[in-house]
């Protein structure tokens, strides 16, 4: 019997598209709230940074963000293919090789925040 790969691309992307459909409605709340100047004192800037400060805080916002740009890379690469774009493998390269590079961002930019 062949053995297959796709767990190793499936799991993260049902993992990432179950995290992002939990935290996106929050975030669009939130985002709303602060539009209309009602911030509540514990997401104020100063208050986020120094929790986002924190090393476990960094690392799971670090599986957050891969997890997301993972579901979204996949996603992307069906999406892709369901319209006729066949060349796969170039499409699969590109769009996980942006959610690799984001991830590296998002991890250069939370090392760089003081440690609390």
């Amino acid at each position: 019997m062949a053995q297959s790969n796709k767990p190793i691309v499936w799991g993260p992307f049902a993992a990432g598209g179950t995290l992002t459909a939990f935290l996106t409605p929050a975030l669009i709340l939130l985002t709303l709230l602060a539009g209309l100047g009602h911030v509540p004192e514990l997401l104020a800037y100063e208050a986020l940074r120094a929790f986002a400060s924190h090393g476990l805080v960094k690392l799971g916002l670090g599986v957050v963000i891969f997890l997301s740009l993972w579901s979204a890379a996949h996603r992307l690469r069906i999406t892709c293919y369901d319209l006729g774009v066949r060349a796969d493998t170039l499409v699969a390269t590109l769009v996980y090789a942006v959610a690799i590079a984001g991830t590296l961002a998002a991890a250069v930019y939370l090392l760089r925040l003081p440690a609390a």
